[in-house]
């Protein structure tokens, strides 16, 4: 199945300039969305992981179920002030400013395992962010895994872990 032709390119958002790849066509097809999760499970079984962790907000959706699909634990990745307990905190750049991103205390024990998921890799800073969030906590990030990656943004480059990507766009 040619994924591509289930996601839809919208220009100009979130601003002029920016062509936004939207997974939400992929979500709404059944047949899409099942080969979408099991192309990532697939790839990500590899690598035994004890949990997956999905960065908010799209790669929740998308982390959760390839974690159903291999029967291993779920946790999230989210914006400051959004889980509750405690959490621990990770502040990275952004192009104009920072942001902030959590993880609850408990949801990585030290050792585990840990595969990252998020719906697209565009310049890396949230994804690099996220890996050194679980590694505060003592996570082996294992793999980072995305289903499109804007390759002529080198995000790639940040992450230094080994990463799979469903999709490429190079423009």
């Amino acid at each position: 199945m040619n994924l591509k032709e289930h996601i839809r390119s919208i220009p100009d958002f979130p601003k002029p300039g920016i062509l936004f790849y939207d997974i939400s066509t992929l979500l709404m097809n059944g047949q899409a969305w099942e080969h979408a999760v099991n192309a990532l499970a697939e790839g990500i079984a590899k690598e035994k992981p004890d949990r997956i962790l999905g960065i908010e907000s799209r790669g929740l959706m998308v982390a959760a179920a390839v974690a159903y699909k291999l029967g291993c634990g779920f946790a999230m990745i989210r914006k400051k002030n959004k889980l509750p307990g405690p959490v621990i905190s990770h502040a990275y750049a952004l192009e104009y400013g920072q942001d902030i991103i959590e993880v609850q205390a408990d949801a990585v024990l030290k050792g585990q395992k840990i595969v990252l998921v998020d719906d697209l890799l565009a310049t890396g800073g949230t994804m690099e962010a996220a890996i050194t969030l679980i590694k505060k906590l003592g996570g082996d990030v294992k793999l980072a895994a995305f289903i499109i990656e804007l390759t002529f943004l080198n995000g790639s480059k940040k992450l230094h872990v080994p990463q799979m990507s469903l999709l490429k766009y190079d423009s």
